[in-house]
């Protein structure tokens, strides 16, 4: 089998069907995932181990394939000319290699064209603070965010340094200046890139994902200190965000980190992307917008409140969970049973329905 080919045919049939990811694994048919469904490519051979040692080294450079098989998985990006882009991760199984690609589009969507609330340009167009969009794995964080740099790249003259493992999106720079970094490749990790960017006269930072207690005070200190941080966690929702954050640090440092944090933060959105009653797929979200009851909250441990302020704040900019998914069904968006089962409260989404 030509792979390099085979590889290229089925980028085609993913872009061509709007999938959003696509699998590669052995004994079974290459399979993509449609609006959230996954559809196994029957008129596709099922693969061999050959053809999944043979992707890899079509989706690899050399040096990540030596770290491959030494750390039996990996994180990649692999563009496929000027079409797509894809973010891809290789593990064993059972002795045997799988491929899990996800396609990022060339397009960077606005807010508008996301389904996404006009509020969050406010996040935008702030010169510090530290913003986190947040959600389970494949529910769109990556993209949120890449709409909200896009509107500083489109609208001010700024430094933008991004570090992502891999990079996903890739920005064209128009009004600012975009430096994007991928770990491994152009910094050690996290940390160490987060730690220079004090040193590269940065005004706004994308961190891919927050790992780690040293990476999230970095962070912080760094919307402390004049920059505008844009991250993600998987998290569930802001009060859970909050927790994780603070929890990820040493008994010790909890008061400290809760201080910094209250100061700094500047909101908190949550995002799951639901089945749309007319095909593809719909946001519903939560917003927290860090005003000084929050900020309270933060500092006397009180993040159980958080829930409440959110629900019973919306004349300052914030959005219940339950309230947007409430808006979908009375739109015919989505239907009643998708509402429930994306609910953090379904007792309360009940009376509103």
């Amino acid at each position: 089998m030509d792979y390099k080919k085979e590889v290229s045919e089925l980028i085609n049939i993913v872009v061509k069907e709007s999938a959003s990811d696509l699998h590669l694994s052995e004994n079974r048919h290459p399979t993509i995932r449609v609006s959230g469904f996954l559809i196994p490519l029957t008129k596709r051979p099922i693969l061999t181990q050959r053809d999944t040692f043979g992707f890899m080294e079509v989706l690899l450079r050399p040096e990540q394939r030596q770290l491959f098989l030494a750390d039996k998985e990996i994180d990649f990006s692999y563009a496929h000319s000027e079409a797509a882009r894809f973010r891809g991760n290789g593990y064993f199984q059972q002795g045997s290699i799988s491929v899990a690609l996800r396609l990022i589009p060339k397009h960077i969507k606005s807010l508008e064209e996301l389904n996404l609330p006009p509020v969050l340009e406010n996040f935008a167009k702030r010169q510090q603070g530290f913003f986190l969009v947040v959600g389970p794995v494949g529910q769109g964080k990556t993209t949120t965010l890449a709409s909200l740099v896009e509107i500083i790249n489109n609208t001010r003259a700024e430094h933008i340094i991004t570090i992502e493992d891999p990079i996903e999106y890739t920005f064209e720079q128009k009004k600012s200046i975009i430096d994007q970094r991928e770990v491994k490749i152009d910094t050690k990790d996290f940390h160490t890139a987060l730690v220079s960017v004090f040193r590269q006269d940065v005004d706004v930072i994308l961190i891919g994902e927050m790992r780690g207690a040293d990476a999230i005070s970095t962070a912080v200190t760094a919307a402390e200190t004049g920059h505008l941080v844009f991250s993600t966690l998987h998290t569930n929702n802001a009060a859970q965000t909050i927790d994780r954050i603070i929890d990820s640090f040493p008994p010790a440092q909890q008061d400290q980190i809760r201080i910094q944090l209250a100061g700094s933060l500047a909101g908190i959105f949550s995002q799951r992307l639901i089945s749309r009653v007319s095909g593809g797929l719909i946001p519903a979200y939560e917003l927290l917008v860090n005003n000084s009851a929050v900020a309270n909250l933060i500092r006397e441990r009180r993040t159980h409140e958080i829930n409440t302020v959110i629900e019973t704040g919306t004349e300052h900019g914030m959005v219940d969970m339950n309230r947007s998914l409430s808006e979908l069904v009375r739109r015919g968006e989505i239907s009643v049973e998708n509402a429930f089962l994306h609910s953090f409260n379904p007792k309360v989404l009940e009376r509103m329905l």
